[in-house]
């Protein structure tokens, strides 16, 4: 099987205050149909309040993130028979959420 990540940016997420508690729990319903379907592995949001930081090969640290790449949002990741049951299960968090989702298959690494 291989895994999937299905994801968002945190902009993509526009909302009343109103919609969000509905969509939160439409969200969780469907990473819960995930679950219970077997297919589940991890997801989340990133916490933008926290600044990312840029870990060199020698071990330091700077305030820094590769130029032009942005980071945010919210993600899942599941292992799925195939590309077109990760299309399904992106519809199902797409409607959820109420945005567009992005699709990105993991190569796979023997090693891993």
């Amino acid at each position: 099987m291989t895994k999937y990540l299905i994801s968002f940016p945190s902009e993509a997420m526009v909302l009343t205050e109103e919609e969000f508690p509905t969509v939160v729990a439409e969200s969780h319903a469907v990473i819960a149909e995930a679950q219970a379907a077997g297919v589940y592995v991890f997801g989340g949001g990133i916490d933008e309040s926290v600044e990312p930081v840029l870990v060199a090969a020698d071990g330091s640290v700077s305030n820094e993130t590769y130029p032009g790449i942005v980071i945010k949002g919210g993600f899942t990741v599941l292992e799925l028979p195939d590309r077109e049951a990760a299309v399904e299960w992106s519809r199902k968090i797409a409607a959820a959420c109420r945005c567009s989702q992005e699709l990105r298959e993991f190569m796979y690494d023997p090693q891993s």
